[in-house]
């Protein structure tokens, strides 16, 4: 296995070139499981876990956090192994939340963003989130209060890095720039979602990233099982969501043409789709999901794929995104 350390984009920190994203935990995968996957992950050199205070809400908002907080408890130097991520815009509707539930809405007040962090605290039962990342952007809310709510908990020892999560590119400068002027650290992260399929952050965001020594995070790295042998599993008939069923009814053909790729270099599509990925040298480390051991077990596998120049050329000939980066991709 090649778990390697990146910095995160310009900043100090070190993080696993892989991040567990723990969306599944609670919904998908048990407590127990989760444990499990947590366990094995730090054993395989993953360090960089992320969470939100948002997911798992099909149980309640909230959830996730609470079964990494569980985890975290069990072992008093399991905290300093991680470098620990989670979020904060969405409505958190736990009844025992420190907020009234569904009556914040989507934001980034400096209320909300003070009392959704004692949240998080208490779920992940830890002292210090180490990435406090914006989930989305609110263009509504002034900077001034923004950062001025993030300046706090940072003085506070409550935070540490800030990120952000779907930003545009002229936000991530926005934001960058507006921290600058108050003499704050400024953006470390932005998380968007990148794939073969869905590459539109190369026309904005990846620049602005580079250019403001940001660490990019993508997740979905299999455009939610897309990449991940979907039209082989519907030809064996095994189960595929409706989702994907619709969505390969338009695409078939480039899927056809991607799975045949694979099956050529003999690569697991889901595997490949995660190499391509770290072949892109403004990416620091992508969001695996894993819903099981053998998901995780797998995804690591990826790190090890090397795609040569013709192999990366015939990706792009199937998967061609949207030219580059902005203005070429569009102009001259």
């Amino acid at each position: 296995m090649a778990v390697e350390y990146k910095r995160l984009g310009k900043h100090g920190v070190l993080v696993s070139n892989i991040c567990l994203g723990t969306m599944n935990f609670g919904w998908y995968t048990s407590e127990e499981d989760s444990f499990r996957i947590m366990d094995r992950a730090l054993e395989l050199g993953i360090n960089f876990f992320d969470t939100a205070d948002v997911y798992g809400g099909k149980v309640y908002h909230g959830y996730t956090e609470e079964i990494i907080g569980k985890w975290l408890s069990q072992s008093s130097g399991r905290r300093n192994d991680i470098i620990l991520a989670t979020k904060v815009y969405n409505p958190a509707n736990k009844k025992d939340d420190l907020e009234e539930p569904n009556r914040s809405g989507r934001n980034l007040s400096a209320l909300k963003i003070a009392r959704h962090c004692e949240g998080s605290l208490k779920r992940l039962k830890t002292d210090v989130i180490d990435l406090y990342q914006m989930h989305h952007i609110d263009r509504e809310c002034p900077w001034d209060e923004i950062w001025h709510a993030f300046d706090n908990l940072q003085k506070q020892g409550k935070v540490i890095y800030a990120g952000s999560s779907n930003f545009a590119g002229w936000d991530i400068a926005t934001a960058n720039q507006e921290a600058g002027k108050r003499g704050l650290m400024s953006l470390v992260s932005e998380q968007s979602i990148y794939n073969l399929n869905n590459r539109y952050v190369e026309l904005e965001v990846i620049p602005a990233c580079r250019h403001y020594g940001m660490g990019l995070i993508p997740y979905s790295p299999v455009d939610g099982g897309m990449l991940a042998g979907a039209l082989e599993k519907q030809k064996s008939g095994r189960r595929t969501g409706e989702w994907i069923t619709n969505r390969l009814a338009s695409t078939k053909n480039k899927i056809e043409k991607y799975e045949n790729l694979c099956k050529k270099i003999g690569h697991d599509p889901a595997l490949v789709a995660l190499a391509w990925l770290y072949h892109n040298p403004a990416v620091t480390a992508p969001i695996i999901g894993p819903r099981t051991m053998d998901h995780l077990e797998s995804a690591v596998k990826a790190t090890e794929i090397n795609l040569d120049e013709h192999i990366l050329k015939e990706l792009d000939e199937i998967f061609p995104g949207h030219g580059g980066e902005a203005p070429k991709a569009y102009a001259w």
